[in-house]
């Protein structure tokens, strides 16, 4: 058992942490801590690729929702983020894309954050990526991220790629490669028809280390500082407050809601909303927790003729012999991720933009996440899912007290552009389009979400209001970059602070355009050769 004093000491055992904790044990002279409020990752359902639609709500999340969206009926929205080793790689739905090359290289030359050029983060993309079926210059196959195809797609996934290209979206069977645009099959972050988080490919083979302590079920209260030099961690096992110190570096990952929140909580932040709760404060950063950017998804719902989609699995004795095929035979329903296929388009058709401004999510089942519609009782169904690629919309986290226990008050600010609302309403119609194709239609009974009740473009703006929730991707919150609202350097420093660094999706300076666990893991790599001095 080492001692509490460290080299580093991590905060967040997510899709960052667990990349960090690895990379710098790598070095046997360094001491690495990582902390992690949830616990160890070994529920079966986590392992399990169709586990997913069971993980966004319950006991590996914090249980948010949203504020109440002023934009969106004012509904108290539920915000899935994950308390578990792993983080959002344990419970999400694998889905690996990396967005467009030029979304990093606006970072680069728009937005402060030299050296994050897509030239630059490309070669830790490839680093992370063990990639079984692609390779060559997009993908690299050696990497500690299992990433592979679905084994046996569901017809209506084949459907609905056949569908997009009767709409005209062409067949893409490669969305990380030189184009994204396009429909096809997602590939996810899988291995051996297992999930691959990252405390699967990254932390659990080198867990075995003498210089790695991993410490799970704890609260972080509070970073310590001396002065302006964050020198460890206090933090709370079983109600025994204790103190990880750091001897080089305090490294918060902690993702864009837990960051701030504990960036707050430490006396760096807003001065003002600091001193609101009765926070000394050590550095006056205004950035902290502003900012703050997701993906607004609305799904459009189908009943579906026969029982062809994943939803007949929901039957007791149908959930058993899947079950039985999976522990057998490695095959069956439970390989799939449910969210099997995708597209990248355009709201104003083909080349109206440099590249894609919608993305789309096609679920072999209905009601599969917290807070969608579904289907009659009894029936089965299908969901499609889009939202608006690079919102315009930013909202906040803050403190709602100054105790660590207490869940921030996160309101992302949906729709508050005209832009965003615009967009988002193009991706239900075209969602629909979809689902009126001739491959997809053969499969449909009747559109239940929007019903054929929703014609006008007020009655779409309507139902994305009311219908539209988040797509689990918070970021930005803690934004890298050079101007007053940056929390951070390009070396992911904190500003007006020594020995601390936020390593997480919290510093994109604006979201990608895409699912983040990849980008985040590829954060964690780069941030892994910045603290070492690799660059």
């Amino acid at each position: 058992m080492m001692a509490n004093g460290f080299d580093y000491v991590i905060v967040g055992g997510g899709s960052s942490g667990c990349v960090l904790a690895a990379r710098l044990s790598e070095n046997p002279d360094a001491r690495v801590c990582l902390i992690e409020a949830g616990g160890r990752d070994n529920h079966p359902l986590i392992h399990m690729p169709v586990g997913f639609s069971k993980m966004t709500a319950g006991p590996f999340t914090w249980g948010l929702v949203t504020a109440p969206q002023k934009h969106a009926n004012n509904r108290e929205i539920p915000y899935a983020q994950a308390r578990v080793l792993g983080g959002g790689s344990s419970i999400n739905a694998e889905i690996f894309t990396r967005g467009h090359p030029s979304d990093y290289d606006r970072w680069a030359h728009e937005e402060g954050a030299e050296g994050w050029a897509f030239k630059d983060i490309q070669k830790y993309f490839l680093r992370s990526e063990g990639n079984t079926i692609l390779s060559g210059n997009w993908h690299g196959t050696d990497g500690p991220l299992g990433v592979s195809n679905n084994p046996s797609p569901n017809p209506l996934s084949r459907a609905f790629v056949q569908s997009c290209q009767e709409l005209g979206i062409p067949y893409n069977p490669d969305f990380n490669g030189p184009l994204q645009e396009g429909a096809g099959l997602y590939q996810t972050t899988t291995r051996n028809n297992r999930r691959c988080s990252v405390a699967v490919g990254y932390l659990r083979p080198v867990l075995h280390r003498a210089n790695l302590k991993v410490i799970t079920g704890a609260l972080v209260l509070r970073v310590v500082f001396k002065g302006q030099r964050a020198i460890g961690v206090e933090y709370s096992v079983g109600g025994t407050k204790l103190v990880a110190e750091a001897a080089r570096e305090v490294i918060i990952t902690s993702g864009a809601i837990g960051s701030p929140k504990l960036m707050m909580l430490s006396g760096i932040g807003p001065a003002a909303h600091l001193r609101m709760h009765g926070i000394d404060v050590v550095a006056d950063l205004p950035g902290v927790g502003q900012n703050l950017t997701d993906h607004f998804g609305i799904d459009i719902v189908a009943e579906i003729k026969g029982h062809e989609s994943l939803d007949k699995y929901k039957k007791p004795h149908m959930a058993l012999w899947a079950g039985i095929q999976y522990a057998l035979f490695n095959s069956g329903p439970v390989t799939s991720n449910v969210v099997e296929g995708g597209a990248f388009w355009y709201a104003e058709g083909q080349d109206s933009k440099p590249c894609p401004d919608l993305q789309f999510h096609f679920l072999a089942g209905a009601g599969a996440e917290a807070g969608v519609p579904s289907v009659p009782e009894g029936s089965s169904g299908i969901t499609l899912n889009s939202y608006t690629l690079r919102p315009k919309s930013r909202g906040t986290v803050t403190l709602r007290s100054a105790d660590p226990r207490d869940n921030p008050i996160v309101d992302p600010n949906f729709l508050a552009e005209p832009d965003d609302l615009r967009i988002s309403t193009e991706g239900v119609k075209i969602s629909r389009e979809i689902f009126l194709q001739p491959s997809l239609q053969k499969y449909i009974k009747t559109i239940h979400f929007p019903d054929h009740n929703i014609k006008t473009q007020s009655d779409f703006e309507a139902y994305a209001r009311q219908y539209g929730r988040t797509s689990y991707h918070p970021t930005c919150s803690c934004k890298m970059g050079k101007d007053e609202m940056a929390v951070v350097d390009p070396q992911l420093r904190v500003r007006g602070v020594d020995g601390l660094r936020i390593c997480d999706s919290s510093v994109m300076p604006s979201l990608i355009g895409s699912n983040t666990n990849a980008p985040s893991i590829m954060i964690g790599e780069k941030a892994a050769d910045l603290i070492r001095g690799n660059q």
